[in-house]
């Protein structure tokens, strides 16, 4: 592999590395522990993506959105997903005036999406209709009410939840909407250690809800530093290296064990290539570099693959997971 060659300012990377630290900082001033969980939401706010996460209740997950949020001086809109959740719910939509002149007759009263950060909980328990209705969204960065078509703030970043224990009055993603996830994380349970801290944060009155985190910085320092990320350097062996992960999920007669290999039925698609190059180099900002080494794609792996592979019933019925086939995906392909 060459060395690197930067294409952006060292000094651009140092700003944009200032810029999370602050954010890192507040982050852990207001939620214990959940280290890989603040990694992959600064990961996809700075890649310009969404994240998807997979969690049983009450694991701070609003907490860390709205603390992130705040830290960056953005808006913060939680949405509560039912069965009964209608689009213009989430969108927008438009308010008739009887008492307006004609001309002025309809209003337009924008919809909880249009914020900085905006968190779906357990978007599953919503119906697909309503699902969908995330979709041009969260791809185009736009809503259309009425005809007209409204810009989201930048930066925007959606962080969709699942309850994996409860599948009752649940609409699970289509695949078509989960490749949209730029990463799914998998968050767990604290240590005794965390949770220890967090009793003891709650006693202190930390945790207040009329506390609200402090901005650190500002969106439009965010806005620059994900310029600044998407210059980062990434030699074309890395490309390469991403390109052959995804393709051994698609060909995995020819690279991974026979029992392992027809359990997938659907490789990931060229969005996973695209996740693996735009998260790397933001994984390369956070840990304080200007060009990205093959770590930051590896260690990137699941969360970009994860919700990408389709898997048979054999494989559900093994109780073989995603992340043992991407565990085999790693080990066949060989470190630049």
């Amino acid at each position: 592999m060459t060395a690197p060659r930067l294409h952006a300012d060292p000094r651009d990377a140092a700003e944009a590395q200032r810029t999370i630290d602050a954010v890192t900082s507040a982050f852990t001033t207001r939620v214990v522990g959940q280290d890989h969980l603040r990694e992959s939401m600064l990961v996809c706010l700075l890649a310009g993506g969404h994240l998807l996460i997979e969690s049983v209740p009450g694991l701070a997950k609003t907490t860390a959105a709205r603390v992130v949020a705040e830290s960056i001086d953005g808006t913060f809109h939680r949405i509560q997903c039912t069965p009964d959740l209608l689009p213009s719910d989430i969108i927008g939509t438009q308010i008739y005036d009887a008492g307006a002149a004609a001309e002025s007759a309809f209003s337009i009263r924008l919809g909880p999406v249009h914020a900085n950060i905006v968190l779906l909980d357990e978007i599953n328990r919503s119906s697909a209709k309503t699902q969908s209705a995330m979709l041009e969204a969260m791809e185009e960065r736009q809503t259309t009410i009425g005809g007209i078509e409204y810009r989201l703030p930048e930066p925007f970043l959606v962080i969709a939840t699942q309850n994996p224990i409860d599948q009752e009055g649940t609409y699970p993603l289509s695949e078509a909407q989960t490749d949209r996830f730029m990463l799914k994380d998998i968050v767990g349970y604290p240590s005794v250690e965390d949770e220890i801290e967090i009793v003891a944060r709650m006693d202190a009155g930390l945790y207040a809800r009329d506390r609200p985190s402090d901005a650190v910085v500002t969106v439009g320092d965010i806005r620059r530093a994900q310029r600044i990320v998407a210059s980062v350097y990434m030699d074309r062996g890395l490309v390469e290296y991403a390109s052959r992960l995804v393709n051994v999920t698609r060909e995995p007669g020819r690279h991974l064990p026979a029992n392992l290999a027809r359990l997938i039925e659907y490789g990931a698609s060229p969005r996973a290539t695209l996740a693996f190059c735009r998260t790397a180099r933001a994984m390369a900002v956070l840990r304080g570099r200007d060009h990205v080494v093959p770590d930051d794609v590896a260690r990137l792996a699941h969360r970009v693959l994860r919700h990408r592979l389709i898997l048979g019933f054999e494989a559900a019925s093994a109780r073989v997971t995603p992340d043992v086939v991407v565990d085999a995906v790693l080990r066949a392909v060989r470190v630049p």
